[in-house]
């Protein structure tokens, strides 16, 4: 018990500013461009790292201080390049707290996308649809999330290189660029709304009641990503637009068992027109 406590505050007393200087340092000199715009791909979603043009593919495992993905769908890979005409960095996968990370640990890529430079973030997830009015292979773009398993990323030592202690999150999820981003489903064949998202950690699906509850609360969608993220980016002042791929109807809504081949099957059907949003949605930024 004690050496396990002084091992996970050794790991965040480690998180200073020159941590995550060291992976940005070491992403510097692969690239010789400053990207526009940080992308983070969720479960499924990988296909629209094809996209982008010119790439420069990083392995997690390569860069310094950084962290490794050990879901299968996620390609565990950085990808710098050029969508739409913008210069981009992409993550494609991304990090949970249910394949063990301290949530103190899932501020990294984020941080050293804004050293960076960075001046905007697209995160991107698959979520259980909660709204009856959804179906699967809607888009949902998130206008405010809800969090209450009492984990922050930001626990621990503040730095203020990166933002003040306390911070206004009211506007996490940036209106501006879901006005662009709602603007842009024109056109795709996408069913696009807005709307809340809920955390949970997992890796377990909800259960029944849990989304009963969730619907009480007002949530109209689940999942198990995101808002670390999101709350890391606001807390270094990056404006941020959250886009979620309803890949099921989240538990009791149907009479069926919720599997992770439904997950799959659906963001095969739709990987193309979102490919196609997602571009449209970086040349419009």
């Amino acid at each position: 018990m004690t050496s396990a406590f002084h091992f996970r505050r050794m790991i965040t007393m480690a998180y200073t500013y020159e941590y995550f200087q060291k992976s940005a340092d070491f992403l510097r000199s692969k690239v010789d461009f400053t990207p526009e715009i940080g992308i983070v791909l969720g479960s499924c979603l990988g296909p629209f790292a094809q996209k982008i043009e010119n790439p420069v593919v990083v392995d997690y495992k390569d860069i310094p201080n950084f962290l490794i993905s050990t879901v299968a769908s996620h390609a565990g890979k950085l990808i710098f390049g050029t969508v739409a005409g913008k210069k981009v960095v992409c993550m494609s996968g991304r990090f949970h707290s249910y394949e063990g990370y301290d949530f103190e640990q899932l501020v990294i890529p984020v941080r050293v996308m804004k050293l960076l430079g960075i001046q905007k973030l697209i995160l991107t997830n698959a979520a259980g649809a909660v709204n009856t009015d959804y179906r699967p292979g809607d888009v949902m773009l998130v206008s405010d999330h809800i969090k209450l398993t009492g984990h922050s990323p930001l626990r621990g030592p503040n730095l203020e290189e990166f933002g003040p202690r306390f911070f206004d999150v009211s506007r996490l999820y940036t209106p501006e660029l879901r006005k662009i981003a709602l603007e842009c489903a024109e056109g795709t064949g996408l069913r696009v709304h807005e709307g809340v998202y809920m955390f949970f950690t997992g890796p377990q699906f909800e259960t029944p009641a849990e989304i009963r509850a969730a619907r009480m609360l007002g949530a109209d969608a689940v999942g198990m990503s995101t808002v670390t993220e999101a709350l890391t980016a606001a807390h270094c002042g990056l404006p941020t637009l959250a886009v979620s791929v309803m890949t099921n109807m989240a538990a009791g809504v149907l009479d069926q068992p919720l599997t992770n081949e439904e997950v799959d099957e659906t963001a095969r059907t739709i990987e193309h027109r979102f490919s196609q949003y997602m571009t449209k949605i970086v040349d419009a930024l």
